[in-house]
């Protein structure tokens, strides 16, 4: 972690324009899950103990550059106020005269939201003239969105840039610092033996990943639907089960790569249709029906899998290993949850469904770091640099 946090720099005084990651599900007009305002707690706090007034920005949804009345921020800030303990100005943009006199009047210890960064097209084209008006709103720059942290928004990277040309601070929030340490620390330094589980549907998704792990880690397991492509790899006939076919022969590269490391499913739960309530047996991976589909892992599998973690010093879990969405077909993805609970490592849910899947088995507590971030986790993971933290000011 060579960026500069908000440790780093005099907050006393200052409008913090912060980005956050408030992309938060809402049901009924109100925030049904909060854990991603929580996490940012931590860095509003520090802030305004430490005498800043805090300007937040966030998208919500994918609004498509317009305004939409049900991606609006107005019950995240009442989330906030609650969670806070203190009031939460609401405005009704997030850039202008009527947005920045109300920004401009802020004293330390209060608190503004802005509306939703996506109403305005200019956000995702990481438009300078936009940046520069949102910019405007501070006087030192915070990026705590690590969700967010891989795209080039105005938001996530645009203000930063443009804050530091006037010569000023634009630094990592809490948040953002801890999972930059222990992601990179993962990957960069793991302790040894390092374990690392992949699953989710696609194998293109994770191509990079995957090489970059074969490279680094002691073992890779690898489960969910990505393991059907492996197989199909391998010549099984996989029923209707999903399939990469344009992946098949990367597939096989993957195979060929990472014999010694690689750990794929010894038997398979099958349905006869894609359906919490269908008919489902356990197979071996090259006995799959003809018109059945894998949907989860078997229990011989969370067996070799257990015998796989044994040791193991670091663990990074990206990826649920069955469709978790689906009761009968989220045994595997709970149990495998269960035997890491129980480990004594350093265990590493990045973000995404299997963070999903782990706040819901109850076991979070029981996880050294669960990540807000799926995409911005895998490219980090991959070793790619992040546009919204390069452009953040160095330690140096």
């Amino acid at each position: 972690m060579q960026k500069k946090t908000i440790r780093d720099v005099e907050v006393a005084g200052k409008r913090a324009l912060v980005r956050v990651d408030f992309n938060v599900p809402l049901k009924e007009g109100a925030v049904s899950d909060d854990t991603r305002i929580r996490a940012a707690l931590p860095t509003l706090q520090y802030l305004l103990d430490h005498g800043a007034a805090v300007v937040l920005m966030s998208h919500l949804g994918r609004p498509k550059g317009k305004p939409v009345a049900e991606m609006r921020m107005d019950p995240v800030a009442a989330r906030l106020a609650e969670l806070l303990g203190r009031p939460v100005q609401k405005l009704d943009d997030c850039v202008g005269p009527q947005v920045e006199a109300a920004c401009a009047a802020l004293r330390p210890g209060e608190v503004v939201l802005l509306e939703n960064t996506r109403f305005h097209p200019e956000e995702e084209a990481n438009d300078m003239a936009f940046a520069a008006r949102l910019a405007a709103l501070g006087d030192l720059y915070v990026n705590d969105a690590f969700g967010t942290a891989h795209r080039a928004n105005a938001s996530t990277e645009g203000v930063a840039r443009i804050m530091r040309e006037r010569g000023q601070e634009a630094v990592a929030g809490l948040l953002m610092e801890k999972e930059l340490e222990f992601l990179g620390r993962a990957v960069e330094d793991p302790e040894r033996p390092f374990v690392a589980i992949l699953g989710g549907a696609k194998i293109s998704d994770k191509i990079g990943v995957i090489e970059r792990l074969l490279e680094r880690c002691d073992r890779l397991l690898i489960g969910g639907g990505m393991a059907n492509t492996f197989f199909r790899a391998m010549g099984f006939d996989m029923g209707d089960s999903l399939v990469e076919e344009s992946a098949v022969e990367t597939a096989r590269g993957l195979l060929a790569k990472g014999r010694s490391s690689l750990v794929l499913p010894v038997d398979l739960v099958v349905a006869d249709a894609f359906d919490n309530n269908a008919r489902s047996q356990v197979v071996a991976p090259d006995h799959v029906p003809a018109g059945w589909r894998a949907l989860d892992v078997g229990p011989n599998t969370l067996a070799t899998y257990e015998s796989a973690l044994g040791g193991a010093r670091t663990v990074v879990w990206n990826g649920p290993v069955g469709v978790f969405e689906m009761p009968n077909f989220a045994r595997g993805t709970f149990a495998l949850a269960e035997i890491l609970s129980r480990m004594q490592a350093v265990t590493i849910v990045g973000g995404g469904d299997s963070a999903a899947a782990v706040e819901q088995s109850g076991l979070a507590d029981r996880f050294t770091h669960i990540s807000t971030g799926g995409g911005a986790s895998l490219e980090l993971l991959e070793g790619r640099e992040l546009p919204g933290v390069v452009v953040l000011s160095d330690r140096s």
